[in-house]
């Protein structure tokens, strides 16, 4: 018997991992499939604008966020992947959005490398460790090789969602 997936932010655990769907956090609108920019604040205002659509929040709001955030460290984690993050007083779930640049760009990446991969996450101001784990649930399928490089060949944005949501090796 199938069963159906749980509302979201839902983590399964058992003692070593934590397990969440990303289809709990990025919708299938939620896929840029070959965002044209040619910096990382361009990039930054694109997906704020964008992700402001989608989650009925302020656009100007998760811009600033980003680019506090930003200022900190940048979000870069290397491997051409950045995953932009904050925390959103009005937001009441985790909310994801995926962009393909279609030409990398200086992201001020820790590695030197320029980012074509963005993958960024807004959470609820009081979200807590849940921001913490989808961070880290969507790192590890980030820096998979084999997910990267489907996403990287990939065209549309059903393709993309398809592999960005499809559990992997490293998401376990």
């Amino acid at each position: 018997m199938v069963r159906p997936l749980p509302t979201p932010p839902a983590f399964f655990t058992d003692r070593r991992t934590v397990f969440m769907p990303l289809t709990d956090i990025v919708a299938p609108q939620g896929i840029i499939p070959a965002l044209k920019v040619k910096s990382k604040k361009q990039a930054l205002a694109e997906i704020a604008a964008r992700a402001a659509t989608l989650s009925g929040q302020n656009e100007r709001t998760i811009l600033d966020i980003l680019t506090q955030r930003e200022k900190l460290g940048s979000t870069g984690v290397g491997h051409g992947v950045a995953i932009p993050h904050g925390k959103l007083p009005r937001l009441d779930r985790l909310f994801g959005l995926f962009a393909r640049l279609e030409r990398p760009i200086d992201f001020e990446s820790l590695d030197g490398e320029p980012v074509d991969l963005i993958f960024l996450l807004l959470a609820p101001e009081g979200a807590g460790a849940d921001h913490l784990k989808a961070l880290a649930l969507i790192a590890r399928v980030l820096r998979d090789p084999d997910v990267a490089r489907k996403l990287r060949e990939s065209r549309d944005a059903s393709a993309l969602y398809a592999v960005i949501t499809t559990p992997s090796s490293a998401a376990a």
